[in-house]
């Protein structure tokens, strides 16, 4: 919990938002996902500005970069650490503070909403440890939520995917496709409905939340007058000056 007062601006004071690895994560994570929807909307409603099979191959090399970027640089770059005492502890504070909606996002989230009423000011949410030279948060609040929901949707259309992709993968001789269809009937047959239609269905609507993503995280960037820092930051620099105080705020923690 922030409970010094926030510092006055005085200066410039620019410090690493992203690191490198963290600039090409999100970079991947990008570029295949608006691969894969691309590809995926192709295949699925039958669009013919390409081929199905080179539609269907390009989607195929997309799914490990995908992957790859959530399930393993994306945690990588969340518990690492460069040799700091209470490593492991220091990160899953950091985890904790920075991608879980919490208390403090909860206040800021309505605050954020009385703003959109006319009460109040637009509260900061890019929080700033000068004193331990680190972020306590870079996340807006209604981003957070997002995370929740972008996981279970990877979750979601990574399973429907294997199905779809073969009904009959089973590597190592484990009959995966046939595990995951077994669960789809079960589902199904509450829902009087075809178990590999239901799989299709989820799987679309996993792509269609991604969409809906993707407008929501621009959008909420987009409320700031001075948005161009975020995308440089992520995109190109990963800098940031913080003397700018547009939802922004540097505290000293006790």
């Amino acid at each position: 919990m922030v409970r010094s007062a926030e510092k006055p601006a005085s200066g410039r004071m620019v410090v690493e938002r992203y690191t490198w690895l963290e600039r090409v994560t999100h970079l991947v994570h990008l570029l295949a996902m608006l691969t894969l929807l691309i590809t995926g909307f192709r295949i699925y409603f039958g669009w013919d500005f390409m081929a199905f099979q080179i539609a269907r191959s390009i989607h195929l090399i997309a799914v490990p970069f995908f992957l790859a970027a959530n399930w393993i640089l994306v945690p990588y770059n969340i518990f690492s650490c460069k040799g700091e005492r209470w490593c492991v502890r220091d990160r899953i504070n950091h985890f904790r503070e920075s991608y879980i909606f919490g208390e403090e996002d909860a206040e800021r989230l309505f605050d954020i909403i009385r703003n959109f009423f006319g009460k109040g000011r637009y509260p900061a949410f890019t929080l700033y440890n000068e004193r331990e030279g680190h972020y306590i948060t870079k996340l807006h609040p209604m981003l957070k939520l997002l995370v929740i929901f972008e996981s279970t949707a990877i979750v979601l259309i990574a399973i429907t995917g294997v199905v779809l992709y073969d009904i009959n993968w089973a590597p190592l001789g484990l009959p995966v496709s046939e595990w995951i269809l077994s669960i789809a009937w079960y589902f199904a047959s509450l829902l009087n409905a075809n178990a590999l239609g239901l799989i299709r269905t989820g799987h679309l609507l996993a792509g269609y939340w991604f969409v809906f993503e993707l407008v929501v995280h621009v959008g909420i960037l987009e409320f700031d007058p001075d948005v161009w820092k975020y995308h440089k930051a992520i995109f190109w620099s990963g800098k940031e000056d913080l003397s700018d105080r547009n939802f922004v705020r540097v505290v000293e923690e006790d």
